[in-house]
């Protein structure tokens, strides 16, 4: 399983993907919508969780592309 991926405000404007742990952006984008879209797409790849953050830092969503510990029932 990779690390989990963030979704974030840059602190330069924009949207930043990060992955957890990691000091730097993988990518910065003007939008939220296309940061959400290429950290979904390496969330996918690496089986990781995708977790999305808003203006203020506080976490909005998440989404599980891997061993999702709490599995949806029924």
């Amino acid at each position: 399983m990779g690390k989990n991926q963030h979704v974030t405000p840059h602190p330069d404007g924009g949207w930043q993907v990060k992955g957890e742990g990691n000091n730097k952006a993988t990518k910065v984008t003007e939008t939220k919508k296309e940061a959400i879209d290429i950290a979904r797409q390496i969330a996918k790849n690496q089986e990781s969780e995708l977790i999305i953050h808003g203006k203020d830092g506080k976490i909005q969503n998440k989404d599980s592309y891997g061993n999702d510990p709490y599995p949806p029932k029924g």
